[in-house]
């Protein structure tokens, strides 16, 4: 197989780290994050074709500050320091970095030299987005500048003979208007990379490390109906056919009709090999009176586990357990870098008891959202699976607020059925990250007919976001929220009242449990 093209981008812990590497992405390259301390030995292992050093919470003043191996200066790769990074270059190389007084954060105009491949195809003034406390005052010997604003004059500089380029500013995020642009202009342009990441691409290499990392032992595969164990288990069975046995746990909190679409779906269309495993009684009398989220999810990932093992023992010559780990997972539990916060720690990456005795297969570990579903449409699947919005782990217990009983979610499991129907409908569905009903634990007086009730309310969640750690609320239609509050309160008996949030998190979560 062709050798892969990669841009390693080394973490210095900046919050936009992962963006560098998904714009990377974006322009077709394979990015992958490392330690900002990672040697010079390492990276020539990785044969990567530049280097990008991202931004940082530190300054270069501080006694601890983060460095780099200075060799890296050496090597002859390209390389891009963003902010931090820039600061870093400079002061490493002998220029000087001053501390600003006050720091600047926000949008800034800069002027530009398109002359300089980093700029090619950008108008010379644009907008950049700035978040910095020290700057560059004094370049080091060979650099020059090549854009300005009225306040920063080295806000991008570059020696082109040692292929070094620095920006203050962050080209990654969305606020700076031509930043996708300067990213593809390194990674294709300086740094020469061809473009070939894709999804296709990605098929046939997975496939080789499957089979390699397999052999002739047999797969389990947890299927929870979400997108990225889907992706995963087409895959797998793409690379090791009936070697791979899908384990589906019904825990009775899942969406409308969940168990029968992926009975239709992986065993009858696909003619995977799944177990179904129908454990809704045995999940609803261990949740009996427990009304605390957390205490929910802790009872259904312990039961989960137990359910998990017992189908799994039935399963002959079982080494490997697949699991549909995305990059950003192994990020955030890990912390790619002694300097980035280690976020949260997720159910996928080493949460699985070590008694289990399985080897984990991670086909999907080092791809974003975005390319599992370019990838699910590379395997032939269906684009109602490939762009299911997100579902919580614990299911409908968390939508469920307070005490949980299969009624509940009988009357949850129908109105969120009619959300989802008319979102789609209005052709919503997929330009937002989440559509869905909570079940308050509210009764209030209504009037059907010429009878009084007092029922059950709904309340309607919808949110724009792009990785779930921020979300704004969307402003649907009235049109829609109208069809959707008729439809819930004449079909689903027992809700009487339906009513919308509008907070955005912060200072609330998506989730309300």
């Amino acid at each position: 197989m062709r050798a892969q093209e990669k841009i390693l981008v080394l973490d210095f812990g900046s919050q936009y780290t992962q963006l560098i590497a998904r714009r990377i992405r974006e322009a077709r390259v394979y990015s992958e994050i490392v330690d900002s301390a990672i040697s010079v030995e390492e990276i020539r292992k990785h044969n990567p074709s530049g280097l990008v050093l991202s931004g940082g919470p530190a300054s270069v003043h501080q006694a601890e500050a983060p460095v780099v191996d200075p060799g890296i200066f050496d090597l002859g790769l390209p390389i891009l320091g963003v902010c931090y990074g820039l600061q870093l270059t400079t002061k490493m190389l002998g220029g000087t970095v001053k501390r600003s007084g006050s720091r600047e954060y926000g949008h800034a105009a800069i002027e530009a030299d398109i002359k300089n491949p980093l700029f090619e195809g950008i108008p010379a003034c644009s907008s950049v987005w700035m978040s910095h406390a020290d700057e560059v005052s004094e370049l080091p010997a060979g650099f020059k500048g090549i854009a300005s604003t009225d306040r920063v004059p080295h806000t991008a500089v570059c020696d082109a003979k040692r292929q070094i380029w620095g920006v203050q500013f962050h080209p990654e995020v969305v606020h700076t208007k031509h930043g996708k642009k300067m990213i593809r202009n390194f990674v294709r342009g300086i740094c020469g990379c061809k473009g070939r990441w894709t999804a296709r691409a990605y098929v046939g290499q997975a496939i080789e490390e499957i089979r390699a990392q397999v052999g002739t032992d047999n797969v389990i595969c947890g299927l929870s109906g979400g997108v990225d164990s889907a992706v995963a288990a087409v895959l797998l069975h793409k690379a090791i056919g009936d070697q791979l046995t899908c384990i589906f746990v019904d825990n009775g909190l899942l969406r409308w009709e969940e168990a029968r679409k992926l009975d239709v779906v992986f065993k009858k269309n696909m003619k995977m090999k799944v177990v179904m495993v129908d454990a809704a009684d045995h999940f609803l009398t261990h949740l009996k009176d427990v009304t605390e989220p957390e205490k929910k999810r802790k009872v259904i990932g312990h039961e989960f586990i137990t359910i998990f093992r017992n189908a799994a023992k039935s399963i002959p010559n079982v080494k490997f357990l697949a699991q549909g780990t995305l990059y950003p997972d192994v990020i955030e539990s890990s912390g790619i870098g002694k300097h980035a916060e280690v976020i949260k720690s997720h159910h996928n990456v080493g949460g699985l008891p070590k008694e289990l005795g399985f080897k984990l297969v991670e086909p999907l570990r080092m791809l974003f959202k975005d390319e599992v579903r370019a990838l699910g449409k590379e395997l032939g699947m269906d684009d109602d699976m490939i762009w299911r919005q997100p579902f919580p782990g614990p299911g409908l217990a968390v939508r469920v607020l307070g005490a949980i009983t299969k009624e509940k979610c009988d009357l949850l499991r129908l109105a969120d059925k009619i959300v989802v129907e008319e979102i789609k409908a209005a052709g919503w569905y997929r330009k937002i990250w989440q559509s869905f009903a909570v079940l308050l634990p509210v009764q209030s007086v209504g009037v059907m007919g010429d009878g009084r009730t007092y029922e059950a309310t709904i309340a309607l969640r919808a949110v724009h976001s792009s990785d779930g750690m921020t979300a704004d609320w969307v402003q649907l239609p009235h049109k829609i929220l109208a069809r959707i509050s008729t439809r819930i309160t004449n079909e689903v008996r027992g809700i009487n009242r339906v009513v919308y949030d509008i907070t955005s998190k912060p200072p609330s979560t998506i989730e309300w449990e």
